[in-house]
């Protein structure tokens, strides 16, 4: 019987349909070695990166792990002058979560997240179920049942 995350629980309090994805896995690895150890297309497994603007807000952005996020097009979806990476330490007491273990469900605070516009090209995609080693692949239109978001061009 495999663990359940928070993130796990939480789709099912809201009866989200969703495939749980497991690899071992001790630390973080690039999201596209996960994309290759679940047997995925990078371009339907994305990564959840949180950033800070330079009015102190932070913003979640989830992109395709083999992409960059552009910090200046990341920005202008949230109408900030700019915005840049989260510092690694910052992000436990920030979000509940850890370094590769970051998920956009299921933060200490929800924040304004935003995601790649390529997802709406996706059935379903995979992202962390908030933990290392933990992937949950949903799609698009059930993950926004469980939390609000907006799809720009982050690329």
């Amino acid at each position: 019987m495999e663990e359940k995350t928070n993130v796990m629980r939480l789709l099912e309090q809201k009866k989200i349909p969703y495939k749980s994805h497991t690899y071992p896995c001790q630390e973080a690895i690039s999201g596209q070695e996960v994309a290759a150890i679940l047997g995925q297309s990078p371009d339907n497994v994305f990564k959840t990166l949180v950033t800070v603007a330079k009015s102190r807000q932070n913003y979640v952005f989830v992109i395709p792990v083999h992409k960059e996020l552009d910090l200046k097009k990341a920005a202008k979806a949230v109408g900030e002058k700019s915005v840049e990476m989260l510092k690694a330490k910052e992000l436990l007491p920030l979000t509940g979560y850890i370094h590769g273990g970051c998920s956009p469900i299921g933060m200490k605070k929800f924040f304004k997240t935003t995601i790649d516009e390529s997802v709406l090209s996706c059935d379903t995609f995979c992202f962390s179920g908030g933990k290392v080693g933990y992937q949950v692949e949903v799609s698009p239109a059930d993950l926004a049942r469980i939390i609000k978001y907006e799809t720009a061009d982050l690329t």
